[in-house]
C-alpha cells in the first residue's frame, strides 16, 4: 500500500499529526500548556497511525514527554542547591533539539530511527 507522500513540487508545510506535536512541543517554550496539548494528542493518535511512519514519531514524542517529565521534577526540586539550573537548561535544550529533529523527519515523512532512545 502507497503511503500518501507529499507532491515534491507542492511548496509548503505540510501539517500532518507528527509536525503538529513537534510544533505543540516547541511552541510549549512560549505558551508552556502546548506541550501536554501535544503529548495528549500523541497518545490519543497512536493507535490512528500504527503500522506508518508517523508511529515511529508519536513513540518517540511520548518518550520525549516522560523523560522531559521526570527530569523536570528532578531539576525543579535541586534547584533549592542550585545543581537543577543546569540540569533543567539542558532539558530544555535536549526537548528543543529532540522536536526539531522530529518535525525536519516529519515534513519528509521519515520514521524515527529507534523511537525509544534517550538520544537524538
Amino acid at each position: 500500500m502507497a503511503e500518501n507522500l507529499p507532491d515534491p513540487a507542492t511548496p509548503g508545510f505540510d501539517l500532518n499529526k507528527a509536525t503538529i506535536v513537534s510544533l505543540l512541543y516547541i511552541a510549549g517554550f512560549v505558551v508552556g500548556i502546548t506541550g501536554l496539548v501535544g503529548f495528549i494528542l500523541a497518545l490519543v493518535w497512536k493507535d490512528e497511525v500504527a503500522g506508518t511512519w508517523e508511529e515511529s514519531h508519536l513513540q518517540f514524542h511520548i518518550m520525549t514527554f516522560v523523560i522531559g517529565l521526570v527530569v523536570g521534577i528532578i531539576g525543579g526540586i535541586l534547584s533549592f542547591v542550585l545543581i537543577g539550573i543546569p540540569i533543567l537548561l539542558a532539558l530544555a535544550v535536549w526537548i528543543l533539539v529532540r522536536s526539531v529533529l522530529a518535525l525536519l523527519k516529519a515534513q519528509k515523512h521519515e520514521p524515527i530511527a529507534d523511537p525509544k532512545t534517550w538520544l537524538f
